[in-house]
């Protein structure tokens, strides 16, 4: 897989008799090792491992839908009350990060109403936090630490 600008964990591949597969801790399964699912499973684990992201109030592939529309969130974060507060959207590292890529993240956000927004590729990782109030948004040098968020 490609080098990505994430920390590196401890990772657990399999192959079964078509593909590889990557141990997604979250989902407790093994999933298709893909190159968006890399991005996610370095992410995940850097949230948890260097962030301080709880564990339980992170959710991978969720199910939305919009009448008989179904729609799936890359990852989301919820707060204590299982409210979700932070979208997080992966691409592939080959992927450019483009206005298209925060008009999906936008999308899943008009049913959500989250807090914070997040794109990565695995090289570049963007973060905005929305002022409903003000109907602004500012984008954030960083990722925050789980405890600038509550």
């Amino acid at each position: 897989m490609n080098r990505i600008n994430l920390p590196a964990f401890d990772i657990k591949l399999r192959k079964n008799s078509q593909r590889y597969e990557i141990f997604d801790f979250l989902r407790r399964k093994y999933v298709a090792l893909t190159p968006e699912e890399w991005v996610r499973q370095h992410f995940t684990h850097f949230l948890v491992e260097q962030k301080s992201y709880p564990r339980g109030l992170l959710a991978n592939e969720v199910e939305l839908r919009v009448g008989e529309k179904k729609l799936r969130c890359d990852t989301l974060l919820y707060n204590k009350e299982m409210q979700p507060i932070m979208i997080i959207e992966y691409k592939a590292p080959e992927i450019e990060i483009t206005q298209r890529v925060f008009d999906q993240i936008t999308v899943y956000n008009r049913l959500l109403h989250v807090d914070y927004l997040v794109v990565s590729n695995g090289l570049q990782h963007f973060c905005c936090h929305m002022d409903y109030e003000k109907g602004e948004y500012s984008f954030l040098q960083n990722i925050p630490h789980y405890t600038e968020l509550i």
